[in-house]
């Protein structure tokens, strides 16, 4: 990769992904050699640390692009080093990296006011004061993963209302501390929003998919998967609003044991609706599909249904069913 670097000056994108033997001497490299580089990919290279991203901060301040997933050596040191020296990024995934505190997304705050797209999926280390930064001062957001982040609550929430309101993705599968007063916040502002993954956000309530009805006209995809407390109600809010007749295409629900076939019913208007996902809801029949079906008959619905178990055989012989094989 030093041969490389030096030879190819003019390279403007380099994927380096699971490149396992990739070590900070090649970012050095990168710095020394590659001032044109824009985008930089090196997920799953384990062996980089906080030097690779200081180096590419003093050398390479033209990145745009730069992903460091699972480099799980990346400190909050590397983090500032990066931000400080790259103020022209708008996209930066820092998936799995759990030395990346608070700290690091104060510095990005503050030097890369022109990010749009953010992914800190399962970034454990990070807290509500985190996401306070990144509101205050990345205030072109569109996209925001936060997935597996569990120490976030709706303070964080609350700031995204606040500071990101062109927010258009918004990732938070297992922020299982986010409530409805979260949500109601950032319904409020952020109109702009398309998509939204709230799944095992066990304590939202219906009242979540009232204030999303109302203040996200333009939802297009929403995941509730998980969500074990919205019931045939919620839906009813969704239903029955302006954007899921205009423009909702996936609704996930998997593992909502309170839904039922009425909450069907309530989305015999969305015409956009593509592909629901029904796993684990229990009280939905095959009935209920059906008659979604005679409304929408290109929706492809996915659900499961245990087959019943049938009687004992008579004469006590050996039952050749069970619950869940057809025939043994």
């Amino acid at each position: 990769m030093k041969t490389f670097a030096a030879e190819c000056n003019n390279i403007e994108e380099l994927n380096l992904t699971n490149c396992k033997k990739i070590s900070d001497s090649t970012c050095g490299s990168l710095s020394r050699h590659c001032k044109k580089l824009r985008v930089l990919e090196l997920d799953s290279c384990a062996q980089i640390t906080d030097s690779s991203l200081k180096a590419l901060g003093d050398g390479c301040q033209g990145l745009e692009q730069v992903n460091i997933s699972w480099c799980n050596m990346i400190s909050d040191n590397g983090v500032d080093a990066l931000a400080r020296g790259c103020s022209k990024l708008h996209l930066l995934i820092v998936k799995g990296c759990p030395l990346v505190t608070d700290a690091g997304l104060k510095s990005v705050g503050l030097h890369c006011n022109e990010l749009k797209m953010l992914n800190l999926h399962s970034c454990t280390g990070i807290g509500d004061e985190g996401i306070q930064h990144i509101a205050e001062g990345c205030h072109k957001l569109e996209f925001l993963c936060i997935s597996g982040c569990s120490n976030l609550t709706d303070i964080a929430l609350v700031a995204l209302g606040h500071g990101c309101t062109e927010l258009r993705t918004l990732e938070v599968a297992g922020c299982n501390q986010f409530q409805d007063a979260g949500f109601q916040s950032l319904a409020r502002a952020c109109h702009e929003m398309k998509r939204m993954d709230l799944e095992e956000c066990v304590l939202i309530t219906d009242a979540t998919l009232g204030h999303l009805s109302m203040g996200c006209p333009k939802l297009e995809k929403l995941s509730l998967s998980h969500c074990e407390l919205i019931t045939d109600e919620g839906i009813r809010h969704l239903g029955h609003s302006e954007f899921a007749t205009e423009h909702l295409t996936v609704l996930e629900l998997d593992n909502c044991p309170l839904i039922s076939d009425a909450a069907l019913e309530h989305l015999v208007q969305c015409h956009k609706l593509e592909r629901i996902e029904l796993y684990d809801c229990q009280l939905v029949t095959r009935a209920g599909i059906r008659r979604l079906r005679n409304h929408l008959p290109d929706i492809k619905v996915h659900a499961y249904f245990a087959p019943v178990t049938p009687p004992p055989s008579v004469g006590g012989g050996r039952q050749r069913y069970c619950r869940c094989c057809t025939i043994l």
